[in-house]
């Protein structure tokens, strides 16, 4: 399994990028590859991704979420093995840091050539440096979320 970890530091208050992440619908707005992410409850997403070629469909849920704080996630479709957070830490008033962690195994020769190539670490750094660009454009966020999710 491979670990990718990137932080962007964005210029919006803690709520606004917290509440941004929770619309994951708009994730094909800043994150390369993927296609649809319908949100199918509070805890359940369903994807649509297509990378280097290869469509995929799979699940995820939210096994932890603590508003302006994280987000913790997990798949939960056969094959697809991912897991990972977002944090959120206020700076000041009006800027956030967004550390995003995930581990990712690569399925199949594709993924996991790409995968040696260095090509996951750099999608995610792509997603999170266009997630700051969409955010700040907008300037604030275009839904909100804010329950909480607990563990178990």
């Amino acid at each position: 399994m491979s670990r990718v970890k990137e932080t962007v530091e964005v210029e919006v208050p803690v709520h606004t990028a917290y509440n941004q992440w929770t619309q994951f619908e708009e994730f094909p707005n800043f994150m390369e590859g993927v296609e649809e992410v319908r949100q199918l409850d509070d805890r359940h997403n369903h994807w649509v991704t297509k990378i280097g070629g290869v469509r995929r469909e799979f699940d995820t849920e939210i096994v932890d979420q603590l508003p302006d704080e994280r987000i913790t996630w997990r798949s939960t479709t056969e094959g697809t093995q991912q897991k990972g957070m977002v944090r959120f830490q206020r700076v000041d008033d009006t800027h956030t840091r967004v550390e995003l962690v995930m581990d990712v195994e690569p399925s199949g020769a594709a993924e996991k050539a790409g995968d040696k190539l260095g090509m996951i670490d750099r999608r995610v750094k792509g997603d999170m440096r266009r997630f700051k660009e969409f955010i700040e454009h907008r300037g604030d966020e275009s839904g909100a979320w804010r329950g909480r999710i607990k563990p178990g």
